[in-house]
């Protein structure tokens, strides 16, 4: 306390100056709107400024609440899409069916293989998350693999990048389908087999899910023809697919249930539910 005491008498003079200073531009700025509007301005830039930061330092720590919320909202514009375009493709157009055929989860790769031939990923949702075998694994921009196995809280998800999978497939322009497969070369790329010949395939087609199977629906992406060419027996193509997902830089998935699967296995196996 006696330090602050010395110091005020030290530098009395140049504390008056401040303070005879700050009552003369107070009263300036008081009596001239012109110098009030420009102090007003002046302060809200910095206030602005300041907020801003905060702002950008908040929204930074952040991300991972709001990506969250883009996920739901992705994966309800999903369920709406899909079962929209089932609805729409059936011979008899129900208008009062309320229940959606295809239902999405959304999840989180934690564990991702991509150079071996039998690659598998992780995710974050098991069985308390009503997660089962057999349901299909999408990203925002496309197919990522099938569900292979599950644990209460985890499940592994069969990759496209594995020789042993082979996934329903067509050119979205002419319908004319395949099977997507992988020959363990590239990540990059999948090939689709056996359109036959009188498919007119060019360059930039685009692939997609034909909706054939129990486990995707129709329309999914699977990414564009890069390059074919014609089998020994130039029967069938051979189509080089460059898939849509960066298979080896991968986060939030959306896990696909089709609620018709028990029904629709077991009509195909020869069982009835009457």
């Amino acid at each position: 306390m006696q330090q602050i005491i010395n110091f005020i008498i030290r530098n009395k003079n140049f504390l008056l100056f401040l303070l005879l200073f700050g009552i003369s531009l107070f009263f300036t700025i008081q009596s001239h709107s012109y110098h009030k509007s420009k102090f007003i301005n002046s302060a809200n830039f910095l206030t602005g400024g300041v907020y801003n930061s905060v702002s950008n330092i908040n929204g930074y720590f952040n991300l991972k609440s709001q990506n969250e919320i883009l996920a739901e909202e992705n994966n309800h514009l999903k369920n709406l899409l899909y079962n929209s375009n089932t609805k729409t493709d059936s011979i008899f157009l129900d208008t009062l069916a309320t229940n959606d055929i295809y239902k999405f989860r959304t999840a989180n790769i934690i564990r991702n293989s991509y150079s071996a031939t039998d690659n598998m990923l992780l995710i974050n949702r098991g069985s308390k998350d009503s997660i089962k075998e057999d349901f299909g694994v999408i990203s925002s921009k496309g197919i990522i693999g099938i569900i292979n196995k599950t644990s209460r809280n985890y499940a592994t998800v069969i990759s496209v990048l594995n020789t042993t999978i082979k996934i329903s497939a067509q050119l979205k322009k002419t319908n004319h389908y395949g099977s997507l497969t992988w020959n363990g070369k590239d990540p990059a790329f999948a090939q689709l087999i056996d359109i036959q010949k009188i498919a007119p395939v060019t360059k930039g087609d685009t692939i997609v899910t034909t909706g054939m199977s129990s486990i995707f629906p129709k329309g999914i992406p699977v990414g564009v023809v890069d390059n074919f060419k014609l089998d020994n027996a130039e029967n069938f193509y051979e189509i080089n697919v460059k898939l849509f997902n960066d298979m080896t830089n991968l986060e939030h998935v959306y896990v696909i249930e089709n609620s018709d699967k028990v029904e629709i296995t077991n009509l195909l196996s020869g069982k009835t539910n009457e």
